[in-house]
């Protein structure tokens, strides 16, 4: 390992996404080159990769703005990645730990072997926090689902921490989401918080991170496992598709209603998530797992003087506050799963069926 160059060889192992569809457009190829390296870039070598919504939703083409339900694919039968159209082969996977292999001009060679997590956000550095201008690991350029990922020298974080390195790629596009809408909703210490999806990798961490602002976190999950979101710290559980929300928080926190709502669920019951805000409470949302079109009564909306948010982008500044927070233990790993990087077909079944609590691991390296 010295500056740019790899020596020994000049193929990984990789899953190679072909195309919009189903999980047979991720192809495992053997022998696929390893990326080149660009000025200010590192080139990784990927021990661990997590998976999330994101992968499957890019692979079906589900972000397509005429997209309802189903694949994704709009009505016009064109697809799309989360912001703009994707390129093909695409190498997917944005939750990467792994340490540096090489690095190329203009970085310091001090990274060379150093264990990183990998932020997920690409920006334009002259512009950092021009939203448009904004990529994502896996979608605008090749991810981690390989054995070497190349990525701009600002995103890679060294990391000092006894956790593994599957641990560790439990975190970044999860717990970086998680950060993300509790700034959106600047949620403050001994508020009431209601967490949808909890028993999931956003979800856990909204928990986690929720109690560790001082908030009262109450999480909404499947009844099977409330004691293992319990353990995260929820102040409450209510079992998800409570028929009626409010007289479950009366029972289970004495108040019929929250000054918070962190929703990534969204879909048919999303209207009873809004009326369970109390006058002047906030909403943020940073996904839409069981639908993404949902009814609001705008009675509601301003008659309670709510404010709504969406959170994808977070700030530059943020994934380095969630490195400092794993490695002062403040963030646990929940890691419901591993696969070795040919079984990513099985890993996406297991994550697609929502029967498990936290994440799921691509173990790249043995």
């Amino acid at each position: 390992m010295m500056g740019g160059e790899l020596r020994g060889t000049r193929t990984m192992r990789a899953f190679v996404l072909m195309g919009h569809g189903g999980p047979e457009k991720l192809v495992f190829q053997q022998a696929w080159p390893i990326p080149q390296l660009r000025p200010g870039e590192v080139l990784v070598e990927v021990s661990a990769c997590g998976v999330n919504n994101t992968d499957v939703n890019t692979r079906v083409g589900w972000y397509a703005r005429k997209s309802s339900h189903g694949s994704g694919i709009g009505e016009q039968g064109v697809a799309g990645g989360w912001r703009a159209p994707l390129e093909f082969p695409r190498i997917q996977g944005a939750d990467v730990c792994g340490r540096v292999a090489a690095v190329a001009a203009g970085v310091s060679e001090g990274l060379l072997g150093r264990r990183v997590l990998v932020d997920p956000w690409l920006r334009d550095w002259d512009a950092p926090h021009e939203l448009e201008r904004c990529g994502y690991l896996g979608s605008e350029r090749d991810g981690g689902f390989a054995e070497y990922l190349a990525v701009p020298a600002r995103n890679v974080h060294p990391i000092s921490s006894t956790l593994s390195d599957v641990e560790l790629a439990s975190f970044a596009t999860a717990s970086l989401t998680a950060a993300n809408m509790l700034d959106r909703a600047n949620v403050a210490e001994g508020e009431h918080v209601l967490v949808t999806g909890a028993s999931g990798g956003v979800g856990s961490a909204l928990v986690q991170l929720a109690r560790d602002r001082g908030a009262r976190p109450i999480a909404l999950c499947a009844r099977e496992k409330s004691e293992r979101v319990l353990a995260l710290g929820a102040t409450a559980v209510i079992a998800r598709g409570e028929q009626d929300l409010a007289a479950a928080l009366r029972r289970a926190i004495g108040r019929g209603a929250v000054d918070v709502v962190l929703d990534v669920i969204g879909g048919r019951d999303w209207p009873a998530l809004v009326e369970a805000l109390r006058p002047g409470g906030r909403y943020c949302c940073s996904g839409a797992i069981a639908g993404a079109l949902v009814e609001l009564d705008l009675r509601t909306l301003y008659l309670n003087d709510l404010v709504l948010h969406g959170a994808t982008v977070p700030p530059p500044h943020l994934f380095a506050e969630l490195v400092q927070a794993i490695e002062s233990g403040r963030l646990a790993p929940i890691v419901a799963a591993t696969f070795p990087l040919k079984e990513l077909h099985a890993a996406q079944e297991m994550f697609i069926a929502k029967r498990h609590v936290g994440k799921i691991v691509i173990k790249v390296r043995a």
